[in-house]
């Protein structure tokens, strides 16, 4: 099942910057790393799913990008990210 309502806004509460945040780099990596997830756990079921597929290599491009930015940006940011949402970089 796709990422519930109640569990976007618990993503976003979270890592938001300041009230009313809703697109800044942080959020954006977090919905996204929740749908990644989502995709893994889908294809262990799927194996031969292979549109999806296309999909989360997009999905992960796009994470990977705005990754590189925030480091770029904010080392502190990125580096706290990173233990938030148990990423390897």
């Amino acid at each position: 099942m796709a990422m519930t309502e109640e569990r976007r806004e618990t993503l976003v509460a979270t890592h938001r910057r300041h009230e009313g945040d809703t697109g800044s780099s942080e959020v954006q990596i977090a919905l996204l790393t929740e749908r990644i997830n989502y995709l893994n756990e889908h294809f262990k079921s799927h194996t031969q799913d292979h549109h999806s597929h296309v999909g989360l290599l997009k999905l992960i491009g796009q994470r990977r990008r705005l990754l590189r930015y925030l480091k770029s940006s904010d080392k502190a940011r990125y580096q706290a990210l990173l233990g938030q949402l148990n990423l390897r970089r």
